[in-house]
């Protein structure tokens, strides 16, 4: 095997979910004052470790219940394809959670244990989002543990890391990358709704049928450039209207989303993850500059 295909196993186009959320909190901790150089790159890596456990996690049930087949419409996955075994992706998983805790360690005795509560959190969520009895993409919750866990917790997570407290701030912070990455994982559910619903995945998408989950990404892009910059800018001043920027971009997605199915839906997914670095590097943007 080789390195290249263990780093297409991570899904690396869509590392915008764990990199995006962390960019923001670092930006508002810095605008408050509380910014601390060395934390960041911990930060950083153990959120794109932990993204890389779920995507991992989810290929292993997937694979095993029979929701990946070879020829997809989605991007290849290396067990279906025979590149790994479930066996190596499984002790991969093992050895990126131990080295994820570790270095969040010097992050806890920084910061204290909510630092560490939230790790843990984050860790069995990866794991819960298809392992389990009860997990979570199964079930039509994935979306909202996206939501939760790379957005609200990724931003007011980072956040609190930085200042040892959380903020009202960071919570409106986290409402767009957390609406973000919930239509990352939501286009990816769309374009799946007849493989999943094959094999029983009942996702949001697979609930309530192509149409409306279509529907439902145009709102959730629309709330997340619209509604944060408008409620901050209330608070910091017109810097915080720079995400409206990436407007353009995002209608372009999200007709793309709306006209397009199967294989031809994977732009669309890409196009998301670019929209969401746009989009937070605008809002990180806005928050330092608010500061000056």
């Amino acid at each position: 095997m080789s390195l290249k295909i263990w780093i297409e196993s991570t899904k690396p186009k869509v590392f915008t979910a764990s990199i995006a959320p962390v960019l923001v909190g670092s930006a508002l901790a810095q605008a408050n004052g509380v910014f601390t150089w060395w934390k960041a790159p911990f930060i950083l890596i153990c959120a794109m470790l932990i993204q890389t456990i779920s995507n991992w996690v989810n290929d292993i049930y997937d694979f095993r219940r029979g929701a990946d087949e070879r020829g997809r419409v989605g991007p290849r996955r290396v067990l279906v394809e025979g590149f790994l075994t479930p066996a190596q992706l499984i002790r991969a998983s093992w050895i990126a959670a131990i080295v994820c805790f570790l270095l969040g360690m010097p992050l806890v005795v920084a910061s204290g244990w909510p630092t560490l509560a939230m790790g843990v959190a984050c860790l069995v969520a990866a794991w819960a989002y298809t392992g389990g009895r009860f997990n979570l993409a199964y079930h039509g919750l994935g979306d909202l543990a996206a939501f939760l866990f790379f957005g609200v917790v990724g931003v007011t997570g980072t956040y609190y890391v930085y200042a040892g407290s959380f903020s009202s701030e960071s919570l409106v912070a986290a409402l767009g990358p957390g609406f973000m990455v919930a239509n990352i994982l939501g286009v990816n559910n769309i374009r799946d709704i007849p493989t999943d619903s094959l094999v029983g995945k009942r996702t949001l998408a697979v609930r309530i049928g192509g149409t409306p989950a279509r529907w439902l990404y145009v709102v959730l892009c629309l709330s997340a450039i619209l509604g944060p910059s408008l409620l901050l800018a209330e608070w910091r001043g017109p810097w915080l209207m720079a995400p409206i920027a990436a407007l353009p971009y995002g209608l372009l997605v999200c007709l793309m989303v709306l006209r397009r199915q199967g294989a031809d839906l994977n732009p669309a997914l890409f196009g998301s993850a670019i929209l969401y670095l746009q989009y937070s590097v605008l809002l990180a943007l806005g928050l330092v500059m608010s500061s000056l």
